[in-house]
């Protein structure tokens, strides 16, 4: 597929959740003719079944860049998104175990200080102080200001709504069963012809594309009834990366969020190997323990409701934004795990700016699906260049 300068370049966004929808956003922004094609509805899949966190992570520099990078765009919309968004400016705090997990508070304070991002270290009566729900005697943890939380549906909603007022078009129970060298082919035997495809369905992807390594971990989430200041912010364990973002293995680690509702969201839990949608009641128990072991009175808040998701994995848990290496008129936008939220505007943002032939404001190239490991080892990257210039100089209308 080649573009024409004669044109605004006619991209499929395949997918209309939080990635799908904030790359339509930015790629109507700079005069791309965009399609927005799901199967489901705006904001199903991982969207819906997300925390909905906005924070800056520090598992790898690149992990770092993007979502600091996203996490600024995001905060920098903070008076223009919508309410039914239901965005609690709260923070985050990165509660410590034992004084061995202090010494490491004290790392990621230092980590995050050194590359702009607000931190404070709070000993054990500031966090008892700040967090009274909290079991008695923990010795401290990490607080990170700027973080927030939002209700990510409505988010997906807003950003499409955005890019239809600019001419989109959104096209919603349609399943596409494959890309072709000339559109995207649906599965009821209709075809879109458009000049790339842009995949952005998360776990989905490997369906349309068997070659790229993405595997879907199953999460739990569960949602009390209303119990306005029981949690005043994001607590994570300390040991949530190592327990949570392990690439092997079923994992639980305490991770609560307040609402804007006054409810409290809780999770999380990790599975791969586990297709199934229904809830698996033993990880469901251990999720719930591990809280209660953090914070003891939420055994006594109801539970109104218990769902799962699936999130798409890379093997370096970094995900795949970027033209594809074998396929010229295909784009990637998909594994990114438990982050999608944080960073769909980055990687919308990154999207755009390759297309449109500009200098990315952070390093494209950890995120490329080049990188070794992420395509089968049957693909090779020597197409890429042409993929990106085959649309570059046709974006701007």
């Amino acid at each position: 597929m080649s573009g024409s300068t004669a044109r605004a370049a006619h991209i499929v966004v395949v997918g209309a959740g939080i990635v799908g929808a904030a790359c339509a956003d930015a790629l109507t922004e700079n005069g791309f003719h965009v399609t927005v094609v799901d199967t489901a509805g705006v904001g199903h899949g991982a969207t819906a079944a997300g925390m909905g966190h906005i924070v800056a992570m520090d598992d790898s520099e690149a992990q770092f860049a993007l979502t600091k990078y996203s996490r600024d765009i995001w905060n920098a919309l903070a008076d223009d998104l919508p309410r039914a968004a239901e965005r609690v400016a709260c923070g985050t705090l990165w509660v410590a175990a034992d004084d061995e997990e202090m010494q490491v508070v004290a790392q990621k304070c230092a980590f995050y200080r050194a590359r702009g991002v607000r931190a404070e270290m709070l000993d054990s009566r500031q966090l008892a102080a700040v967090e009274p729900s909290l079991r008695p005697g923990l010795p401290g943890a990490l607080l990170i200001p700027d973080d927030s939380v939002v209700y990510p549906p409505p988010l997906a909603a807003w950003l499409l709504k955005r890019a239809c007022a600019r001419g989109a078009a959104l096209r919603i129970g349609i399943k596409v069963s494959r890309i072709s060298d000339v559109g995207v082919e649906l599965a009821d035997g209709g075809k879109i012809a458009c000049d790339m495809a842009l995949v952005a369905v998360g776990a989905q992807a490997k369906a349309l594309l068997p070659e790229i390594q993405l595997r879907p971990r199953k999460g739990h989430l569960v949602i009390t009834d209303r119990h306005p200041n029981f949690v005043r912010h994001q607590l994570v364990e300390l040991g949530y990366l190592k327990s949570a973002h392990g690439s092997t293995g079923d994992s639980v680690a305490f991770n609560v969020q307040p609402r804007a509702t006054g409810q409290v969201l809780i999770g999380s839990s990790r599975q791969f190997d586990n297709n199934r949608a229904e809830v698996d009641h033993g990880m469901a128990q251990r999720m719930l323990a591990r809280a209660v072991s953090y914070m003891p009175g939420l055994a006594n808040l109801s539970a109104i409701r218990i769902w799962t998701g699936f999130r798409a994995a890379t093997p370096d848990k970094l995900p795949l934004i970027g033209p594809h290496p074998t396929r010229p008129n295909v784009w990637l936008a998909t594994g990114h795990e438990g982050l999608g939220i944080t960073t769909s505007m980055g990687t919308a943002r990154l999207v755009a700016d390759m297309l449109c032939g500009r200098v990315t404001e952070i390093p494209a190239a950890p995120y490329s699906p080049c990188r070794a490991g992420q395509i089968d080892a049957r693909s090779a990257c020597a197409t890429a260049p042409s993929a990106l210039a085959a649309i570059g100089g046709a974006g701007h209308a």
